[in-house]
């Protein structure tokens, strides 16, 4: 066992011994080759199923990594561009000016329509047919191209759905067929999982609440018409009991997706480079996916952003080491998955515990970076 992979194993065997999380997984690539594959703790409380590299987790925006990954996988391919307009091959979503928004404004959030129906339902996510014709039918917030606002659902369906219409398959059946197949993980990463492998799931768990304090509300009282609440109603809000629903387990929802670390470390590493022959992408590809796209406030969150295509640009471990050739995304609970350019490094954490930030993720991207830069 390498020094790494013991370095890691101790870190988060402490982390379940501590309670801060109940379950979790850390892989790591190395230049095409896998240094790290830990675990540690349950996948389910409540039988004692232990997690295992292959216990897939629902790891919500991380799975949006994947959605970007079969379209760049298709133009790679010739069967789209990042300038191909929407609605060339939807025609329908050029509904209230937006038949000039490009594939390239949809993967990094510049489309100008982050919102989904006030009063959509968990059941409604379900519903592709529904959810597709709400993004035909919506208004733009702002000039297509012109700013960046997270697109929490409408990513997935728009994507999607030009996806669908290009290859005449369901995103998740490309997915499977055409990147997780080659590569290996066709059984560790899903958008809709069949029922049938929901045995297999980690079941998610909100964070435990410590001893003598209240638990806290799960909303304070906002205006229902903020941004945030209009791009996702709080009914849509994730959380661990939206994560255990059959029904959202079984739907294509692209914005978040169900996977093991490994398996979504095995993306990244097949995005950056070649793994045990396979390369989703060339190294030129490779190169405009991940520079700057657009940059900015963003108009839903409020904080700044800088996309490329597909995947946030760059993050901050501490004071000291930031890794601006970093690109990936994290999802609600704080799993977080990533690959750098610079170093060759694709990582993922996956979890059960639901936590409000993703310090788990960070102390052992941390560890990792530091190991593999001194290694």
């Amino acid at each position: 066992m390498s020094d790494i992979q013991k370095q890691v194993q101790r870190a988060i065997d402490r982390l379940v011994e501590a309670g801060t999380e109940q379950g979790l997984q850390v892989s790591v690539y190395h230049r095409g080759e896998p240094v790290v594959e830990a675990v540690a703790g349950v996948a389910d409380q409540a039988t004692g199923r232990a997690v295992t590299p292959g216990t897939v987790f629902y790891n919500y925006s991380v799975g949006k990594s994947a959605t970007s990954a079969v379209v760049h996988v298709l133009a790679e391919r010739g069967d789209l561009s990042y300038g191909t307009r929407v609605a060339e091959v939807w025609p329908e979503f050029a509904a209230h000016g937006k038949d000039k928004v490009t594939v390239r404004q949809v993967l990094d959030h510049s489309a100008g329509v982050p919102g989904i129906p006030l009063d959509t339902t968990v059941e409604d996510l379900c519903d592709w047919d529904r959810m597709t014709a709400a993004a035909a039918a919506a208004e733009p917030w702002w000039e297509p191209g012109a700013k960046t606002g997270y697109h929490a659902y409408t990513f997935g369906y728009i994507l999607g759905e030009v996806v669908r219409r290009v290859t005449g398959r369901p995103i998740s059946q490309v997915l499977r067929e055409d990147v997780a197949g080659p590569l290996g993980i066709a059984d560790e990463i899903y958008f809709g999982m069949p029922e049938s492998e929901h045995g297999r799931l980690a079941t998610l768990v909100e964070p435990a609440v410590p001893e003598g304090e209240a638990a806290p509300d799960e909303w304070p009282e906002m205006p229902a018409d903020l941004p945030m609440f209009r791009a996702g109603p709080i009914e849509t809000f994730p959380n661990a009991a939206f994560g255990n629903r059959t029904d959202t387990l079984a739907a294509d929802i692209p914005a978040g997706g169900k996977t093991s670390a490994r398996a979504m470390a095995r993306l990244y590493a097949a995005l950056l480079g070649e793994v045990d022959g396979v390369r989703l992408i060339s190294p030129e590809r490779l190169r405009e996916v991940t520079e700057v796209s657009i940059s900015g406030t963003d108009e839903v969150f409020g904080n700044p952003a800088k996309w490329g295509l597909g995947y946030a640009l760059g993050f901050s471990l501490d004071e000291e080491l930031d890794v601006p050739t970093a690109f990936g995304m994290g999802g609600v609970g704080g799993a977080y998955a990533f690959g750098d350019t610079a170093s060759g490094v694709a990582f993922a954490v996956t979890k059960n515990t639901v936590s409000p930030d993703f310090t788990t993720s960070t102390e052992l991207a941390r560890l990792i970076t530091r190991a593999l830069s001194t290694s």
